[in-house]
């Protein structure tokens, strides 16, 4: 049952972190965006996530992807500024409870960032799992931003990473993003993926509604569909943290982010929960400085 057991971890630290591919190229030009963000004006601004927020997620027979469109009250420049530079996304990804580690290098024909996924608690470096993602801004225009991060591959069959990041400017000074991530799997990443929801994932559940009620409590979708939207999640409220933090003296940003990554997962407790404040913010301290 070894060869179970490490399936099983593997399947937790990947789907935790969030790694991510797109099952086809989907880039949007700025028009397309903007026309999204025209779509949907309803639901962003009358949903459960007490922001201006909509996620979607789908899965296919071998892969999971999630999709968060969100306005945010940063202007366009800031954004766009913050979000075209590699080291600043180490300082988005490490957020992530799971990520242990990131560091960006740019040599002359492109950028990786270096990353580390583990546990949700703290752990040494070397027993996490090393993912190696190529940074690309795609484009970058006054009025559109798109950055991807790519690897080919990760630990047990996991293949085809992606993190994607589309914005545009709105009305009123506004932002809206476009956040995708996906990954795909083998099989022996659909084995691990099937023991962790048969096991410590059985009780775990995403955001999509059910449209059923226990206990007069809603019901949420669970599965596979609830990893990817959990982790959609964790990777939106990174990028909002950082964001927010950027109004800060540069010597309290670190701590700014940490607080407010938080704060935000605590607002959904029920998906998010893991640790509680003090161990979170001391183990990603002594992680961020880890990583410098």
């Amino acid at each position: 049952m070894a060869w179970l057991t490490r399936l099983l971890l593997v399947w937790i630290v990947c789907s935790s972190a969030g790694l991510s591919l797109a099952f086809a190229p989907d880039t949007q030009s700025a028009a397309s965006l903007q026309a999204r963000y025209v779509a949907l004006s309803e639901k962003l601004q009358h949903n459960p996530f007490q922001r201006k927020l909509y996620l979607d997620s789908s899965e296919s027979a071998n892969g999971l992807k999630g999709d968060i469109y969100a306005l945010v009250d940063y202007p366009f420049s800031s954004v766009s500024t913050a979000l075209n530079n590699p080291d600043n996304w180490c300082d988005v990804l490490i957020l992530h409870i799971n990520t242990k580690y990131c560091h960006a290098t740019t040599d002359k024909t492109r950028t990786v960032l270096r990353v580390n996924i583990g546990k949700k608690t703290a752990q040494p470096l070397e027993e996490a799992y090393p993912i190696e993602f190529s940074y690309r801004v795609a484009a970058l225009t006054a009025n559109y931003l798109e950055v991807q991060l790519n690897a080919e591959k990760g630990p047990m069959s996991t293949r085809q990473y992606r993190i994607q990041l589309q914005a545009v400017p709105v009305v009123n000074g506004q932002t809206f993003l476009h956040m995708s991530y996906s990954y795909a799997y083998g099989f022996s990443g659909r084995l691990a993926m099937q023991a962790y929801l048969a096991t410590i994932g059985s009780d775990k559940v995403g955001f999509t509604l059910t449209g059923g009620q226990s206990n007069r409590q809603p019901e949420y979708i669970g599965g596979i569909r609830g990893v990817v939207e959990r982790n959609t999640m964790r990777y939106y409220l990174a990028i909002d943290a950082f964001l927010g933090a950027m109004a800060a003296p540069p010597a309290l940003q670190l701590q700014n982010r940490l607080q407010r990554w938080f704060t935000a997962t605590e607002q959904y407790s029920r998906q998010l929960h893991e640790v509680d404040r003090t161990a979170y913010i001391d183990m990603k301290r002594s992680e961020y400085l880890r990583q410098q």
